[in-house]
């Protein structure tokens, strides 16, 4: 299956429109978990987490509950998300 890179949408109603355009990878995406034993509840794809500690800062900690609130997010999912994003953005080599 190809890899396709899901856009930033500046609407809901583009991210509406992208995803109706692109159902197939949806579909390819859920149909693969399926086959893989991976399709969970809420989720196309369950991936191994391990569990780790990380002491922030309490004004850190404070802004990220803040932000995660803003956008409808639990805490630690937010934080998970801020620190895969940066993570993408870093080469690996």
């Amino acid at each position: 299956m190809e890899k396709r890179i899901i856009p930033k949408f500046a609407t809901e109603a583009e991210e509406a429109q992208w995803w109706f355009d692109h159902e197939d990878f949806l579909l390819q995406k859920f149909e693969r978990a399926e086959a893989e034993g991976t399709l969970g509840r809420g989720r196309a794809m369950r991936r191994a987490m391990e569990a780790d500690t990380i002491l922030l800062d309490a004004a850190d900690a404070a802004r990220a509950r803040i932000a995660a609130e803003r956008k409808g997010m639990q805490y630690q999912a937010y934080v998970k998300m801020l620190i895969h994003e940066a993570l993408e953005k870093e080469p690996i080599a």
